[in-house]
């Protein structure tokens, strides 16, 4: 058996194919690699944005000599696992994974360690497993500072308005980064609630009372009608605290079934974050009032440099030791800054991501 640090230099020449194993589709990309084989473990092809890294990182690996294998577990934490036990049994010789269910994966990651095979924890912190050994992410506190900030700015609360309502909405409980983007928000936002210039009307401030399963937007859309019907008779909702894009358009189209964006009943703020293509048009049309923009690229590019760093026997570069841990141990962290976009700014801070034609 290889050991795992001595494998790290081991040039294998592994001949396995890009494979897009939730739609089957192959590909041969890469097949003149020399370097070895990367499994690339994604959680879903529903978003934008996990698109977007699985295809960023399969480009930077190719573009050093690896072969690459992606695959997606279209939010089903089992099919997550049966799929890296899979490429753990095809011996790739490093795994880069977001995990759908950040607890499930502890006894497959010891399968990995038994096979020799460095773990990379991907955007979202693996918990409850010795086997993860390092993580690439972004700065998740201050994504919800920034959306916290967002609604701080817009609403003049620094300037002593209000009082002012808002709802407040989380991500997946079985996501990590789901308390960080939380609790980033609640930072700022909780002197203004406890001094009532923010009022939650639904009661609903606990972190177990707000997440939103699969960060779903139709579950949060759901949700949005529920306290609208039941919290909001007569009155409006002044700003939406939303962790994510794909939350932030299900409460949007809450909003608009009860009245909001029409018949000069104007929308109230709602924050986001991914910056995917369809809430940006949404901010650029008057809707959405803002999102967090992540450069997806720069992430895979850090974790294909983290892997490569791995299997050549260098250190991995890092910035963050020990605020990240999964419970084990603290896993060493690379940490990118996140930027806040707006109508204000979108086009300066979105330069060179989306073109002109797209943003129509």
């Amino acid at each position: 058996m290889r050991t795992r640090r001595a494998a790290l230099g081991i040039i294998t020449g592994a001949s396995l194919a890009l494979t897009l194993a939730a739609c089957g589709e192959e590909s041969a990309a890469g097949s003149g690699s020399e370097g070895g084989t990367i499994g690339i473990a994604m959680p879903t092809q529903s978003s934008e944005r996990w698109l977007t890294d699985g295809k960023s990182m399969v480009k930077d690996l190719e573009a050093k000599g690896y072969r690459t294998k992606l695959v997606y577990g279209d939010d089903d934490p089992q099919a997550q696992v049966t799929q890296i036990a899979d490429l753990v049994r095809q011996r790739v010789d490093a795994l880069i994974i977001a995990a759908i269910d950040n607890k499930s994966l502890t006894g497959v990651l010891q399968q990995a360690a038994d096979a020799d095979i460095p773990v990379i924890s991907y955007d979202r912190l693996i918990l409850g497993s010795k086997n993860v050994d390092y993580y690439v992410s972004f700065d998740n506190e201050q994504v919800g500072r920034q959306q916290a900030l967002h609604i701080i700015d817009r609403l003049g609360l620094e300037d002593g308005k209000g009082p002012f309502t808002i709802e407040l909405f989380a991500g997946s409980p079985d996501d990590n980064n789901t308390k960080y983007f939380y609790e980033g928000a609640m930072y700022l936002l909780q002197p203004y609630l406890d001094g009532r210039k923010l009022v939650v009307r639904s009661g609903e401030t606990k972190l177990d009372k707000i997440t939103t399963l699969r960060w779903d937007g139709t579950t949060a859309e759901s949700r949005m009608k529920r306290i609208l019907s039941t919290s909001y008779n007569g009155e409006r909702v002044d700003a939406v605290l939303s962790p994510y894009d794909g939350i932030s358009l299900g409460v949007l189209s809450a909003l608009k079934s009860y009245g909001y964006g029409s018949g000069g009943k104007r929308l109230p703020i709602v924050t986001g974050q991914d910056a995917e293509l369809a809430s940006v048009r949404s901010i650029i049309a008057g809707e959405q009032s803002q999102t967090v923009y992540k450069d997806l690229r720069q992430l895979a590019t850090v974790a294909a440099n983290m892997a490569d760093d791995i299997l050549k026997g260098r250190t991995p570069r890092i910035n963050n030791r020990r605020g990240y841990d999964n419970g084990v141990k603290p896993v060493p962290a690379y940490l990118l800054q996140p930027a806040s976009v707006d109508k204000s700014n979108y086009s300066a801070v979105l330069a060179g991501y989306y073109t002109a034609d797209e943003l129509k």
